[in-house]
């Protein structure tokens, strides 16, 4: 029998009595491993590592030897979560010397986090006196012992917990980023627990091989199941979807049977393939990748329910509760929506997750980044949530409370009254007219247009689909969902804008790009012509799913003329294949790049129409990442250099007779919008949960009596870093609903 076997087998007899003391398992360790230092440490509050069992090193270290997280070698590999193997660990640079333990003759050293539910709750290592490099079997040994320790810590309570006692009972207040816009007032309702193994060791692997594919089919046949439950219109298909196809992807599966092959059962092989994708996941920097990690979460779990037999119970939802999470898939977010949910905070959420965007589809008040709220909140406890502030406050005061249900009071009444300018054209206090429209990218998305009264879209995301599908679809596949929104729009304007991926919108699987600067590098069109073939494809989509009818087309990221009439000729030369050929075929551009205004004269005389991406423009100006929190209020929409160059771009397009339209984020804020139809923007389009305040802003304005305030405060307040401040106040005293 292997070493390895040995292990395993003594491990599973131990296990079986019901015990596991941890000197017995580090001299099971120690002598399969032919290691002469086994050590554990666990996991204390204040994240401090405590050795509480070793063979080999000095009895007396241990409840004495402690280190930080990120402190030695135990402490870079817990901070870490990633095994460590030094053949000479002493002259590492993280390595702690602490001479209680008496290790100075051991030179090599294999330490491995040992981690519960995505969080680590102690360290295994072992040492030897000659240097070497351990093997990768043994490697994988050591982690397989390292899920079994956590459950044995776990168990015997050997690791630090959430805050205790008094400390418990205080308000606390949370920064995030708001995922979706919203306010709510509720009782928490935590998911932080995820479905366990109950077994860990497998005597026979062909055997749980069949229970791991019983369990994959009866999980994709949930899904299936959901996905048809989902709400009239297609809501959460899309990204749904991507989840239906990541859970048919055989190559993870294809790990976890492997990993069964190393004695595991079922469940504890798919908690471990699902620890290695989150350990991997978590040190990557594109964020669109990073936030698969809740995708697999949300399938691992599902999958481990498939395997106990039976559906997990959820708890109970009081009325109006928030839901707090660490990681959300779509598809739990959409059973939790079902539930009665009105909020939701996850704490490793962002904005490009498919839980953010099925909850800005679901209208769903949603927070991220929200660090440390789940360890801190009880279920039960009251809680505000203000995704539009970013804040999450646990145990509000009275007073705070009170306010914050005024203040949601208040919304829901203007709301109510934002209800009756649906019907109603859209237009200024002095009758000056809009067109107001809609910027969307999901089927699901579609319902919005009849909910706000929307004149169109203004801007349909074209690669949203694709991210959420997980791939790019076949032009059929393409086809069947352009034609959809035309369908649904009925004759109202429709503008396509091309895949923008790249940058921050990766699809899953394709190579990391090595660039400092994603956001200025090979993105969007850039990407389209020089891979021609995804770009014409996409074309053929658009013309197939038009069937004849108008069609507006516009391309993202354009930096010169040049690049355009590039784009432009392979539009038209499958247009003039296409049968049947639209009845009108409207080429665009955005306005994203600066380097576009000094080409102003050649851009307008080429396109048939422009829209201006304000949030990649201001980026541009300012060489300020949208993305950096630390920038993020230092330059304003409002300030002199912008308000010139949308007016030097206004008036180019006026004289050159060329229809100008902002589709960027500036168009979904009251005043902002205020102030480009005043400069002569009048054609906005935003997200829907915006539509209704922005038109109800615009129209409670006189707009000529605006245009002669504002021109006096640029006359005045040229150098100043904004307008806002005096624009708001204005506004205020006059009850504009900005």
């Amino acid at each position: 029998m292997s070493s390895a076997r040995r292990l395993l087998a003594g491990l599973r007899e131990t296990m079986a009595r019901g015990t596991a003391p941890l000197g017995e398992l580090v001299r099971l360790v120690a002598s399969e491993l032919v290691a002469e230092v086994c050590s554990v440490y666990a996991m204390r509050p204040g994240d401090i590592l405590e050795l509480v069992a070793t063979v080999g090193l000095r009895p007396g270290a241990v409840g004495r030897t402690r280190l930080r997280v990120g402190e030695g070698i135990i402490g870079l590999a817990a901070a870490t979560g990633e095994p460590l193997n030094l053949p000479d660990a002493q002259n590492h640079p993280a390595f702690a010397y602490r001479p209680e333990t008496g290790e100075e003759p051991y030179a090599s050293l294999l330490a491995i986090p040992v981690r519960r539910a995505g969080r680590t709750v102690g360290v295994l290592s072992v040492q030897n006196r000659a240097p070497r490099l351990y093997a990768e079997d043994e490697v994988e040994l050591l982690a397989t012992v390292a899920m079994l320790l956590a459950e044995v810590l776990v168990a015997a309570g050997a690791t630090g917990g959430a805050e205790e006692g008094v400390s418990a009972t205080l308000p606390r207040q949370f920064e995030g980023a708001g995922l979706a816009p919203g306010l709510a007032i509720g009782p928490v309702v935590l998911r932080r627990v995820t479905p366990h193994a109950r077994r860990l060791l497998a005597e026979d692997a062909d055997t749980e091989r069949g229970r791991l594919r019983r369990a994959a089919e009866t999980m994709r046949e949930g899904l299936d199941a959901l996905i048809e439950r989902a709400p009239e219109g297609g809501a959460s298909r899309d990204v749904l979807d991507a989840t239906r196809l990541l859970a048919a992807d055989v190559g993870w599966l294809h790990r976890v049977s492997e990993a069964i092959g190393s004695g595991l059962t079922a469940e504890a092989a798919v908690q471990r393939v699902a620890g290695e994708l989150r350990e991997r996941m978590r040190h990557i920097a594109d964020p669109y990748l990073r936030e698969r990690l809740a995708d697999i979460e949300d399938l691992a779990n599902r999958l481990l329910e498939a395997l106990d037999g039976d559906t997990v119970v959820l708890p109970d939802v009081p009325p109006g509760a928030i839901l707090l999470a660490r990681r959300l898939g779509p598809a739990q977010l959409l059973d939790w929506h079902g539930r009665g949910i009105v909020g939701v905070v996850i704490e490793e959420g962002g904005p490009n997750g498919h839980a953010a965007i099925l909850a800005r589809a679901l209208g769903l008040p949603a927070l991220g980044a929200a660090r440390g709220a789940v360890d801190v909140a009880e279920t039960g406890d009251e809680a505000v949530l203000d995704a539009d502030e970013g804040l999450l406050i646990l145990r509000p005061e009275a007073e705070l409370c009170q306010a914050y249900r005024r203040a949601l009071e208040a919304r829901e009444a203007r709301a109510a009254g934002w209800a009756a300018l649906r019907d109603q054209p859209a237009r200024t206090a002095d009758g000056v007219p809009l067109q107001l429209m809609l910027n969307v990218g999901l089927r699901m998305e579609l319902d919005q247009i009849a909910a706000t009264g929307a004149d169109g879209i203004g801007l349909f995301r074209t690669e949203i689909a694709m991210l959420a599908r997980g791939s790019v679809a076949d032009i059929a596949e393409q086809a069947s969902l352009y034609a959809d929104v035309l369908d649904r729009l009925d004759g109202r304007p429709v503008l396509f804008r091309t895949l923008d991926l790249g940058g921050d919108k990766l699809l899953p699987g394709a190579p990391l790009p090595e660039e400092e600067n994603p956001a200025m590098g090979w993105r969007s069109l850039r990407v389209g012509l020089d891979r021609p073939k995804l770009l014409r494809r996409q074309m053929r989509a658009l013309l197939l799913g038009a069937r004849g009818r108008p069609l507006s087309v516009m391309f993202p990221m354009v930096a010169t003329v040049a690049e355009f009439r590039a784009a432009r000729a392979l539009l038209l030369a499958e247009a003039a294949q296409a049968d049947p050929a639209p009845a009108q075929l409207q080429i665009g551009t955005m306005l994203e790049v600066p380097s576009l205004l000094w080409q102003l004269e050649a851009l307008l005389a080429d396109t048939d129409f422009v829209s201006i991406g304000s949030s990649d423009l201001m980026q541009f100006v300012f060489a300020a990442d949208r993305g950096n929190a630390a920038l993020a209020q230092r330059y304003d929409l409002l300030s002199a250099p912008m308000l010139d160059l949308l007016e030097q771009v206004r008036f180019a397009a006026v004289a050159a007779a060329v229809p100008l339209s902002l589709c960027g984020a500036a168009a979904a804020h009251g005043l902002d919008a205020l102030v480009l139809a005043a400069l002569g923007i009048t054609s906005l389009s935003m997200p829907a949960t915006a539509f209704l305040p922005v038109k109800a802003a615009l129209a409670a304005v006189d707009l000529g009596g605006f245009r002669a305030v504002l021109r006096a405060l640029r006359q005045t307040g040229a150098a100043e870093p904004s307008l806002r401040e005096p624009l708001l106040a204005w506004c205020r005293e006059r009850d504009v609903p900005v």
